[in-house]
């Protein structure tokens, strides 16, 4: 059955986003419609309405989410009406060159999806969903690779963090960077994403843990994460960091932000032969640059990457232990819960520096 259900949607890239109804179509083969219960507001979503990343437009935007299972489409059998689930904006095909190699972060076809009219406004103007699921909505139609059961014991609103920030951040800590025990990390962004890698690096037993960012008010939030240390970024970070770590530099560091100045300074506070992972999405203006002799001096590793290098089907029981266990915090990364008019609002406040996660609760 169709339906109609408000939505944020972006008409144009640059343009303010409008809360408004939009017309859902019934559920087709192979498709599951979702009820959603919360959708976070990540950086990413941003980096689509302003164009740094491109997606076609018009488009209802929000890609970290989660619901309930309102209906199935023929073929479908993994979920049923009622069931809780997360949304899985990246779904992997199963048949590209990277999937066949084990790489499913990097699916060829993860975003095919997006190109799709999958709604309609109420004056039948073609809809796209942002990255595949369109969760700035109460309710979404996606294709049934987009959706995984909700493991038991999150709630459901929790759960919506799973989708992105957690899978990312704890990915980026696990898969990437590879932390080991007693190491030291320094985060660069206080944001979702690196609460959530601050979060894992405890997790990993890292032992020393510096976050750093623009923002003071960040300290608290990122102390409670599980940083030990916290710096104010300026142009001596990298010589701070050095300073708290022995004079050596950081095992790992982990930029989340997506700014050149900020990944040099990631590279820069990163001992002699140390690891440093970019998370952080930033524009092909931002032009990042080293000399050929420091890097065979350093002997330094840079790497990017993709959705936390993480495959949501394997990762998320592995998260749901953790957040069973009490050692990973979804409830405290949130630090505004809005409706889907407060999502401007949240954007400001991310360019501002200011909170951790914003939640749309619906």
């Amino acid at each position: 059955m169709a339906a109609r259900v408000r939505a944020a949607v972006l008409s144009a890239v640059g343009a303010p986003l409008e809360i408004t109804d939009i017309d859902l179509p019934a559920t087709g083969p192979g498709q599951v419609r979702v009820r959603l219960a919360a959708a976070g507001v990540c950086h990413s979503d941003l980096s689509l309405s302003n164009g740094t990343m491109r997606v076609p437009v018009p488009a209802v935007l929000g890609h970290e989410g989660a619901g309930t299972v309102v209906s199935v489409g023929e073929g479908v059998t993994h979920v049923a009406p009622g069931d809780p689930v997360v949304l899985n904006w990246a779904p992997s095909c199963g048949t590209c060159h990277h999937c066949g190699i084990g790489e499913v972060w990097l699916c060829a076809n993860a975003l095919s999806g997006a190109g799709h009219v999958y709604a309609r406004t109420a004056d039948g103007t073609d809809l796209h969903p942002g990255l595949n699921v369109a969760a700035f909505a109460e309710e979404t139609v996606v294709a049934a690779n987009c959706v995984l059961p909700v493991p038991d014991g999150i709630p459901l609103t929790d759960a919506a963090l799973l989708g992105c920030a957690i899978l990312t951040g704890y990915g980026a800590v696990h898969h990437s960077a590879r932390v080991r025990e007693g190491e030291s990390v320094a985060v660069f962004g206080v944001g979702g994403v690196g609460l959530a890698v601050l979060q894992s690096a405890r997790i990993a037993g890292a032992g020393q843990i510096v976050a750093v960012d623009v923002s003071a008010e960040k300290e608290e939030l990122a102390r409670a994460a599980g940083a030990t240390d916290f710096v104010i970024a300026s142009e001596t970070t990298a010589r701070e960091i050095r300073k708290l770590t022995g004079g050596q530099g950081a095992d790992v560091a982990i930029e989340c932000v997506g700014r050149a100045v900020t990944i040099r300074t990631a590279w820069d506070s990163t001992r002699r032969g140390g690891r440093t992972t970019v998370v952080g999405i930033g524009g092909k203006d931002q032009q990042v640059t080293f000399n050929a002799l420091e890097i065979f001096h350093f002997g330094r590793t840079l790497s990017g990457c993709v959705y936390g290098n993480s495959d949501p089907a394997r990762d998320l029981p592995v998260l749901a232990e953790h957040i069973r266990a009490g050692r990973l915090d979804l409830a405290g990364m949130v630090t505004e819960k809005i409706g889907l008019d407060g999502i401007p609002a949240a954007f400001d406040n991310m360019l501002a520096g200011k909170g951790g996660r914003a939640l749309v609760v619906f």
